[in-house]
């Protein structure tokens, strides 16, 4: 156990090796005013520190640096992460705000965010299939004759899509029964466990739907799975010094099990920070990784994480990853929860387009509003009534008097028939108008002509 003094000078090492990434000189230290002590006493005190394996002077004339020892040391006595800078926070809190479609893209975008916010390459490492989730919706779309693509979407959000090219042509009906055939098979299972689906009496309609079940089970990750997005890996180039370093961590960082491996390996042992030879992967032993877990729904689903230099700034790393692991989950649940409420809405309300339901047409018996150009009738009649036509005068087979013509002015009443009663409209004032005797119109009538625009009309009497 270090003493206060020793403490404060292995943390004022660590601070300086950090910002600088050059060996640290006991003069240096001794200038600090936490610490009041002589260049002398500190050279002491160092020199104590690297037999204890907490620093070590890479030749004799030089400073010294951490070892591995040393920044666990630094790493244990943090009080905890450093909040994030304001400009931080606001590109945390825009992030979420706005959507990212699905959980891949979303994953992809935050390894960006995350390698963005501490400098460092990034990690996220996606839910393993079929775990956190069952299977939440399963749904055929036909691409072509004999091409069909099934897509299942697990409750992590995560999404199965698997190409079926068939032996026969199938028609829209064949892959909308083979979707419901499917959809009752894997819905709410787990997708290794998942019964065939039940046969609907047509042999090709059954052969569809269990090439969908087989397909999307055989797409299943394997044990330990779960796919890494990486972001920032280009900015580990300027991280280190050594070409064969960088060469070692960059290779690393395209071996998916490796990584996956590695993370899971340090949230096992209980560990937010692994440092240097901690985490056992020998080309990654000048790197250092933070992590955190993220859930969905309080399940646990995946790992959030950066990978950095030993000399990395660890409180601004552990607040980052901590920030973003806590939104990602929220974000993730809420998306849930959103999923399951329409699905829920849809179900009750019998909207959407479920497998078997089509879209109800708009009801053809509301007459459209008649046209203002008067070129034809607006609609069908409603109920027997003789619609108003282009002329203005009511068709010979209608119900509209024989001596009842439209005016000249060829105005249309604004329900666009002529009432069944053969009554003359009431007009805004409440008023009824006196059949016009108005001659039969020549063309588009005499005041047609003459440009007027008169709004009122008569209809005759009923003979």
């Amino acid at each position: 156990m270090l003493d206060d003094r020793k403490a404060a000078i292995l943390r004022a090492v660590v601070e300086c090796h950090i910002q600088t990434a050059q060996p640290v000189s006991s003069a240096y230290v001794a200038q600090l005013g936490d610490l009041s002590v002589s260049p002398a006493t500190v050279r002491n005190e160092m020199a104590v520190l690297e037999q204890e394996g907490y620093l070590f002077q890479p030749h004799s004339s030089a400073g010294r640096v951490p070892t591995d020892k040393g920044y666990r040391f630094f790493v244990d006595s943090l009080a905890g992460p450093a909040p994030l800078g304001p400009v931080q926070a606001e590109l945390v809190r825009l992030f979420f705000a706005r959507k990212h479609g699905e959980i891949e893209q979303t994953l992809a975008q935050t390894s960006g965010l995350l390698s963005q916010l501490t400098d460092y390459a990034a990690l996220v490492v996606a839910p393993s299939s079929p775990e956190p989730g069952r299977v939440r919706s399963v749904q055929l779309v036909k691409l072509g004759p004999r091409h069909v693509l099934a897509v299942a979407v697990l409750a992590s959000g995560s999404v199965e899509r698997r190409s079926l090219e068939l032996s026969s042509p199938v028609s829209d009906d064949q892959v909308e029964r083979a979707s419901a055939a499917a959809a009752a098979a894997l819905v709410g299972a787990p997708l290794e466990r998942a019964p065939q689906a039940a046969p609907t009496g047509d042999p090709m309609t059954d052969a569809l739907a269990r090439a969908a079940v087989e397909g999307l089970r055989s797409g299943e990750q394997e044990p330990g799975g779960g796919h890494v997005f990486v972001g920032g890996a280009a900015r580990m180039a300027s991280a280190f010094d050594a070409v064969s370093t960088i060469r070692n961590v960059l290779a690393i960082l395209e071996e998916q099990f490796v990584l996956v491996s590695l993370l899971r390996d340090v949230l096992d042992r209980g560990l937010t920070v692994a440092i240097g030879t901690e985490h056992g992967v020998l080309p990654l032993a000048d790197c250092a990784v933070v992590v955190a877990p993220y859930e969905v729904d309080g399940e646990l689903a995946g790992t959030v994480g950066v990978l950095g230099p030993t000399r990395m700034h660890y409180d601004q790393a552990l607040a980052a990853v901590a920030v973003v692991s806590k939104r990602l989950s929220k974000a993730l649940s809420e998306g849930e929860q959103r999923h399951s409420d329409a699905g829920g809405n849809r179900a009750a309300g019998g909207g959407g387009r479920g497998v078997g339901h089509s879209p109800v047409p708009a009801s053809a018996s509301t007459p459209a509003p008649a046209s203002a150009s008067g070129s034809g009738p607006a609609s069908s009649p409603a109920s027997g009534t003789a619609p108003v036509l282009a002329s203005g005068t009511a068709p010979a087979s209608g119900t509209a008097p024989a001596s009842g013509t439209v005016p000249a002015s060829g105005t249309v009443p604004a329900s666009g028939t002529v009432p069944a009663s053969g009554t003359a409209p009431v007009l805004a004032s409440g008023t009824a108008q006196a059949p016009a005797a108005a001659p039969e119109p020549q063309g588009v009538g005499a005041a047609t002509q003459l440009g007027t625009a008169k709004a009122e009309s008569a209809l005759g009497s009923a003979s």
